[in-house]
């Protein structure tokens, strides 16, 4: 019986890894759409080995999402009326046995925790996240899109990023310093240079709706 119950286990284990990666973006209820923002959520972005490998091989990985909100045009097509960004980044320190998952938003980064499992910090990235754009009360019909790109930092940029996570990042978490827009702009100078060019994007979109 023991046997038969790992093999179950271990067979579990099997199907958590296979599940595939999803974004999705929900709007609120009804009577909350001109002054309530979208959910999004990520889930799954660490259930196989493709993302998981290099993560325990001490490469951080980065989610960049990037909420627009559309109306419907005319002649001229759709229009983005507004936008918002943030980032996550996952890292692993061998030394600790830990997961770090940080959230950056406005420059500014918030800690989601350390784990010790790479399922608890896949759990940390999927916490929904309320995006604070909503539509102008109009006749006009709109939709939010969310696009994100997932990215493996490369071997030469360990060292700037392991300076971030212990010497900008933890004074800025327990409010002693902020990074400032330095952080945002070397971030994404960072994960232009991708190990072996790998990276993906998933994308999302709403409904049409009204704002009335």
């Amino acid at each position: 019986m023991a046997v038969v119950g790992a093999l179950l286990l271990g067979s579990g284990s099997a199907l958590r890894a296979q599940r595939e990666p999803t974004l999705e973006i929900r709007l609120p209820a009804a009577d909350q759409i001109a002054t309530v923002g979208p959910l999004v959520i990520a889930s799954d972005m660490l259930a196989g080995p493709r993302a998981r490998e290099p993560l325990a091989a001490g490469f951080p990985a980065r989610f960049h999402f990037l909420v627009t909100l559309w109306s419907e045009g005319g002649f001229f097509g759709n229009k983005v009326e507004r936008r918002a960004e943030y980032d996550v980044i996952v890292s692993y320190s061998a030394m600790e046995k830990k997961y770090q998952v940080l959230q950056i938003v406005n420059d500014r980064p918030f800690s989601l925790g350390n784990f010790d499992r790479v399922e608890d910090a896949d759990g940390a990235i999927a916490r929904p996240t309320r995006v604070p754009i909503v539509p102008m009360r109009s006749n006009k019909r709109f939709y939010y899109r969310v696009t994100l790109d997932v990215s493996i930092l490369g071997a030469s940029d360990l060292d700037e990023v392991n300076r971030w996570l212990k010497g900008e990042f933890e004074p800025a978490i327990h409010g002693e310093r902020n990074p400032g827009t330095a952080f945002t702009r070397s971030l994404r100078m960072l994960t232009s240079r991708l190990l072996g060019g790998e990276s993906r994007e998933f994308d999302a979109t709403t409904a049409m709706f009204k704002a009335p």
